[in-house]
């Protein structure tokens, strides 16, 4: 039987009359990482803190690791690792003192504090900055010390929320490495992104918007599920042409990649590139291809205006 980490169903929070999460359920499965993929305002953030027991929802049931929350949010606390995005540690201290002053927050004796902050340090790759002030460390440096911190005290469910937002690609791609490493070793992790390229790493995710969840499983099968077809068509005028397809009723979605135009098509359209040509005869001189779909299309299909 698949053991789950965080069981939630029919979560409601709401802030006065403006509801942040409205009717969200889902289950994390043990080991795994776990994605909330959406834009700005989505209610991941808010999601996130419900289930940590930060925020009490306004209804619904959450079980993580084992635990009732809020009820015994206490409780909890102990065994969970929470990341935010915006840098929480202390400019003032030195890497190794802002990893003590944690690891005697969740009640690490010294002995074992002393070797866990070693291990953390050479893990994170910042055995040769233990004396350095974090205050005039990189964006990069400061993103592992704060991972290095949320799981000082190796938590069994480790919350990231956009970790990733103020470093740049290659920190992006480290730190998903050392992610994975910490999957390995047993830990679950949900974290919440915007970045396409980082949800198609995660085991499964969850597409949210405006306070709901679109779509909910493992990346490759809701590309293969997806209710679309993907055309690219290389062409001139793409802007005007853009404009002609957009008024066909079963074209979900068009956007302009460099020299060609990525179109969605409906799937029950069962042959969208003769469609095309029936619809659109000044495209038999154009270049059309069926395209493999992309996390990025099924975002598209699942939200918005594609969302039919």
């Amino acid at each position: 039987m698949t053991e789950h980490v965080i069981t939630a169903s029919n979560i409601v929070r709401k802030f006065g009359d403006f509801t942040a999460i409205n009717n969200i359920s889902l289950k994390v499965q043990k080991g795994t990482i776990y994605g909330f993929l959406g834009p700005n305002g989505c209610g991941k953030s808010t999601t996130i803190r419900v289930l940590t027991g930060l925020l009490s929802p306004t209804s619904g049931q959450i079980d993580v690791l084992g635990l009732d929350i809020p009820k015994q949010s206490d409780l909890l606390r102990l065994k969970i690792g929470y990341m935010t995005q915006k840098f929480s540690l202390y400019d003032d201290l030195t890497v190794e003192e802002n990893l003590h002053f944690i690891g005697q927050i969740y009640g690490i004796n010294n002995k074992d504090l002393k070797l866990r902050i070693s291990e953390q340090l050479v893990t994170y790759g910042l055995d040769q900055r233990r004396i350095q002030r974090v205050g005039g460390m990189s964006g990069g440096q400061k993103q592992r010390l704060s991972l290095a911190a949320a799981t000082m005290h190796k938590p069994d469910l480790l919350f990231l929320d956009e970790p990733t937002s103020a470093v740049d690609p290659e920190n992006r791609r480290d730190f998903w490495e050392k992610l994975f490493d910490l999957s390995e070793q047993g830990t679950s992790i949900l974290v919440s992104t915007h970045y396409m390229d980082e949800a198609e790493r995660c085991h499964r995710l969850a597409i949210m918007e405006a306070g709901e969840i679109r779509a909910d499983g493992e990346p490759e099968k809701l590309m293969e599920q997806m209710g679309v077809s993907v055309i690219e068509i290389k062409a001139e005028n793409l802007r005007e042409l853009k404009e002609q397809l957009l008024t066909q009723p079963c074209v979900r979605s068009a956007a302009q990649l460099g020299i060609r135009l990525r179109v969605l098509i409906s799937k029950q359209v069962n042959t969208p590139i003769e469609w095309l040509l029936q619809q659109l005869p000044t495209l038999a001189k154009a270049e059309l291809t069926i395209a493999r779909p992309s996390l990025e299309d099924v975002f598209v299909s699942v939200t918005g205006e594609g969302r039919q």
